[in-house]
């Protein structure tokens, strides 16, 4: 129960608003959107990073990887079975931790979103609670280079900095089974299903303590 009061005391800033319901979603962007896929398809998957790597360096809040297609598709299979998760996040000068709620969304069929917002504006907003960390992969190369290109941004009015953002993409990645099998990563695998599955054996001790262990 230590752990679960250090989470209800974690400090947070004021939340923002909801998105409006009245303002209709953009479309989502592929990978065209960002390179010309036609010519990177025809590079090696060196020049492929290199590029793609470039596109985002030095913008403000932007995030990017390469990942090969196994290690991906694991990640997203797990996605698919369990949409919805919640990860905590240490908070300087707290003695708590802030949790964080994660949903995936699969827009297309190249593309697919994970989007973070505080719990705390969930439960405010709902559907409409804004992220402030939106990570959009791109498997259009999937087959022909076996890789799948990610970025994302951190919103500029969001409480969460880069650093934080990039610790809980981290877990992202170690919860929904992206690194390789271990018995670390079957705890976080069983953690996930629990709390997809409404299971009494999910605890938020125990998410935090894997969350926070170096052990992958």
């Amino acid at each position: 129960m230590a752990e679960e009061h250090k989470a209800k005391k974690a400090t947070e800033k004021k939340a923002r608003g909801p998105r409006s319901a009245e303002v209709p979603e953009k479309p989502f962007k592929t990978l065209e959107s960002f390179v010309d896929v036609n010519k990177i398809s025809q590079l090696t998957k060196q020049e492929v990073e290199f590029i793609w790597r470039a596109r985002f360096l030095g913008k403000e809040g932007a995030m990017h990887a390469v990942a090969p297609t196994r290690i991906f598709k694991r990640m997203y299979d797990n996605a698919r079975k369990h949409a919805m998760f919640i990860l905590p996040l240490p908070k300087d000068n707290s003695d708590g931790v802030e949790m964080h709620f994660v949903q995936w969304a699969f827009v297309g069929p190249h593309t697919a979103h994970c989007m973070i917002t505080t719990v705390a504006e969930y439960k405010l907003h709902k559907e409409y609670a804004r992220p402030h960390t939106t990570l959009m992969f791109h498997s259009e190369l999937s087959e022909l280079q076996g890789l799948v290109l990610m970025n994302g941004a951190v919103e500029k009015e969001s409480s969460i900095t880069l650093p934080e953002a990039q610790l809980l993409v981290l877990n992202v990645q170690r919860f929904y089974g992206a690194l390789e099998d271990s018995p670390a990563n079957q705890r976080r695998l069983k953690l996930l299903a629990d709390f997809s599955s409404g299971s009494p054996d999910f605890t938020v001790e125990e998410l935090i303590i894997e969350a926070a262990a170096m052990e992958n």
